[in-house]
C-alpha cells in the first residue's frame, strides 16, 4: 500500500471542486493545476495574462514550499492556455521563475479554463 498524503496550505488558493490542493504519494508531489487566483480573496489577480503567469507561479511556489520543496524540484509542468498567442509571453516569465535542468513540459491551448483565466499551470515535483 502506498503512503498517500493530502497537502493543504494557505499559501495557494483553496481548491474550488472535489480535489486537493496537491496529493504526496511515495515522495513525489503531484499538484492540481493553479489558476491565477489570489490566496487571500480567491478572485483573479487581474485580465492581464503576465500578471495571471506570475500569480500562478506564486500558487505554485506556495504547494512547494507547503511541502519543503522549491521550483527546482519540478521535474514536469503542464501549462494550459487559452489563447497560444499568449505562449512567449508565458514562456519567458515561466522560465524567469527556474534553472536549468528545466523540467520536462509541455503545453496546450484549450478552449476554456476555470474562472476565466487565461493560463493554469500543473507540476509534479520529487
Amino acid at each position: 500500500m502506498t503512503d498517500k498524503h493530502r497537502i493543504v496550505t494557505n499559501l495557494a488558493p483553496d481548491a474550488i471542486g472535489p480535489y486537493s490542493q496537491a496529493i504526496e504519494v511515495d515522495g513525489m508531489l503531484y499538484c492540481s493545476g493553479q489558476i491565477p487566483l489570489v490566496p487571500e480573496t480567491m478572485e483573479l489577480v487581474s485580465e492581464d495574462v503576465e500578471e495571471q503567469t506570475h500569480q500562478v507561479m506564486k500558487n505554485v511556489k506556495g504547494i512547494l514550499t507547503a511541502t519543503n520543496r522549491d521550483y527546482s524540484d519540478i521535474v514536469k509542468a503542464m501549462i494550459f492556455l487559452d489563447d497560444m498567442n499568449d505562449f512567449g509571453k508565458v514562456n519567458e516569465i515561466y522560465a524567469s521563475y527556474l534553472n536549468e535542468p528545466y523540467p520536462a513540459r509541455s503545453a496546450v491551448e484549450v478552449a476554456k479554463l476555470p474562472k476565466g483565466a487565461k493560463v493554469e499551470i500543473e507540476v509534479i515535483a520529487k
